[in-house]
C-alpha cells in the first residue's frame, strides 16, 4: 500500500470526527472489540446492543465527540440497511418458500433416491450446497437434519459421515456466498463487485466443500461414534401437502438469482459499454434486488402454486419470512455503523499507515483479523462485518478481482474453528448427539478446514486472477 493510495483515501473521506494518532486509535480498536468480546461471550448480550456500545466505546477511547459517533453509527447502519437489508428479506422470503411448499424436501428426496451408497456423502454436499442458497445456517441445519438422521438409519451410516458433509456445504453457503448476510454485508462494506464475488465465491467453494465435507467425514467418522437422540426427527413440511414442487422448476428456482447475477457480471465484462442496451437490461435484472425479487414472485408460482397453496397461505408464508431475520437484519445493520466508526475516527487511515511497509498480504491479513474476532465472539456475521470495516482500506487501489478476494478472505476468517461462545456448535452437538469433546473433533475441526482450504483457494486464485 502506496502513500498515493493514502492520499486517495483522504481525498475521499469526509471529515475525521477524531484527530487521535495512530497509537491511540490503535488502542481504540482494541477497546471496541474487547467489549465486544466481554459483552458477547460473558455477559451474553445481544450482538446488536454489543456492537452498539463497542462503537460508542471506540469513538470514545479514540477522543471523538459522542454526538458525531453517534452521527457516524447512525449513518453506518442506515446505510447498511438501505444496501443489505432488503436483500435479506428477499433471501428470507424465497428460503421460507422453498422450505414450506415441499421443494426442499423433493430436492432432498430426489438425489437420495438417484444416489449410490458410495456417492451418498457427495449427495448430502449437493443437497446442503443447493438448499442452502437462500436459507441461513440455523433454518437449513433444522431442515437438513431429518435428513441425515433418516438416510444414517435406513442405510446403516456412520451419522458423522453423512452429516459432516451436510454441515460443510451448509457452512461455506454461509460465509462464502451472497445473498447471505456476511458475505452481503462485506461486499457493501468493502465496495466489491457482488456478481464477481459471487462466481469467485463459488469457484473457492468447490474444493472447499469437497475437502472439509465427504473426504474428512472419513476420517472424522472413525474419530467419533456417535448415536442421535431419540425421537428428534420433526416432521418434514411436505408430510402435510398433498403434493410438491416439481424438482427441476425447484432447481431452478433456486438458481435463478444466482444466475442473473453472474449474467450481469458476464456482460459487464465482455460488453463494457454502458451505453450498450443488452448491458443495461442485463444490469437491471442481475441487480441483487431485482433479480431475488424476480426469484420470489417466480417462486410463489413455481414452489407455492405448485403445491397447492392459496394466495392467503402465501401471504401468511412471506408474512412469517420476516420474523426471524429481525435480530440477522440489525447485527447486520449494527456491523455497518460500527464500520463507519471505524472509518470516521481515521481507522482505515491507520491501518494504511501502519501496514504500508509490512511484508504480510493484504488478503491474508484479512483473513488473521477475522479469524480473530470469530474466535473471540464465536459469530461468523459478527467477525465478517468487523473484520470487512477494519480492512476495507486495503482495498484502495486493488483490481476489482482482488477486491472480491479480500470479501472473500474475510468470509473463510468468518468460518474458522467454532467452538463452545457459537450458537451454532451447540446446535449440531445436540443433533448428533455429542458431548463437547466430540463436537470439537469433528464440528470445530470441520470449520477450521473450511476456513484454511477456503484462505488457500482465495491467495491460488489472487496469482492467477
Amino acid at each position: 500500500m502506496t502513500g498515493l493510495n493514502v492520499e486517495m483515501l483522504a481525498a475521499a473521506d469526509p471529515p475525521l470526527i477524531s484527530s487521535a494518532g495512530n497509537a491511540q486509535l490503535g488502542i481504540a480498536v482494541l477497546v471496541g472489540i474487547a467489549v465486544l468480546v466481554v459483552l458477547i461471550t460473558v455477559f451474553k448480550l445481544h450482538a446488536f446492543l454489543a456492537l452498539t456500545l463497542g462503537s460508542l466505546a471506540l469513538g470514545a477511547t479514540a477522543s471523538a465527540p459522542l454526538d458525531k459517533v453517534i452521527t457516524s453509527f447512525s449513518t453506518g447502519l442506515g446505510a447498511t440497511v438501505a444496501s443489505v437489508g432488503v436483500l435479506i428479506a428477499l433471501g428470507s422470503m424465497l428460503g421460507k418458500l422453498l422450505a414450506d411448499s415441499g421443494g426442499a424436501d423433493q430436492i432432498v428426496d430426489t438425489i437420495l433416491n438417484r444416489a449410490s451408497r458410495r456417492s451418498m456423502p457427495w449427495a448430502m454436499v449437493l443437497i446442503a450446497a443447493i438448499v442452502a442458497l437462500p436459507l441461513f445456517f440455523e433454518i437449513g441445519l433444522v431442515l437438513l437434519i431429518p435428513v441425515v438422521l433418516l438416510v444414517a438409519k435406513r442405510g446403516n451410516f456412520s451419522v458423522i459421515r453423512i452429516g459432516i458433509p451436510a454441515l460443510a456445504g451448509l457452512s461455506a453457503m454461509h460465509g462464502l456466498i451472497p445473498p447471505h448476510p456476511g458475505p452481503l454485508a462485506a461486499i457493501s462494506v468493502i465496495h466489491a463487485n457482488l456478481g464477481i464475488t459471487l462466481a469467485l465465491g463459488l469457484v473457492v467453494a468447490v474444493p472447499t466443500v469437497i475437502i472439509g465435507g465427504p473426504l474428512f467425514s472419513k476420517y472424522a467418522a472413525r474419530w467419533v461414534d456417535t448415536t442421535p437422540p431419540e425421537g428428534l426427527i420433526p416432521e418434514r413440511p411436505s408430510d402435510s401437502l398433498d403434493k410438491r414442487p416439481n424438482f427441476a422448476a425447484t432447481v431452478c428456482t433456486m438458481l435463478l438469482p444466482v444466475v442473473l447475477m453472474l449474467a450481469k457480471a458476464l456482460v459487464d465484462i465482455v460488453v463494457d459499454d454502458p451505453a450498450n442496451s443488452g448491458q443495461r437490461v442485463a444490469d437491471v435484472i442481475g441487480n441483487p434486488l431485482i433479480a431475488l425479487l424476480i426469484a420470489v414472485i417466480v417462486g410463489l408460482f413455481t414452489l407455492g402454486r405448485a403445491a397447492g397453496l392459496g394466495r392467503t397461505k402465501l401471504s401468511v408464508i412471506l408474512e412469517e419470512s420476516l420474523a426471524p431475520i429481525a435480530g440477522v437484519m440489525l447485527i447486520v445493520a449494527a456491523g455497518g455503523g460500527f464500520k463507519q466508526v471505524l472509518v470516521d475516527a481515521g481507522v482505515g487511515h491507520m491501518i494504511l499507515d501502519v501496514t504500508k511497509d509490512w511484508s504480510i498480504p493484504s488478503l491474508l491479513l484479512a483473513w488473521l483479523i477475522a479469524v480473530v474476532i470469530r474466535l473471540a465472539t464465536g459469530s461468523a456475521t459478527v467477525a465478517t462485518i468487523s473484520a470487512a470495516g477494519l480492512v476495507a482500506p486495503l482495498a484502495q487501489g486493488m483490481s476489482t478481482t482482488h477486491v472480491s478476494l479480500m470479501v472473500l478472505a474475510v468470509g473463510a476468517g468468518s468460518l474458522f474453528f467454532s467452538h463452545v461462545n457459537d450458537a451454532g456448535f451447540w446446535l449440531v452437538k445436540g443433533y448428533f448427539g455429542m458431548n463437547v469433546g466430540q463436537t470439537v473433533k469433528t464440528w470445530s475441526v470441520m470449520e477450521g478446514i473450511l476456513s484454511v482450504v477456503g484462505l488457500g483457494c482465495v491467495l491460488l486464485l489472487s496469482l492467477i486472477v
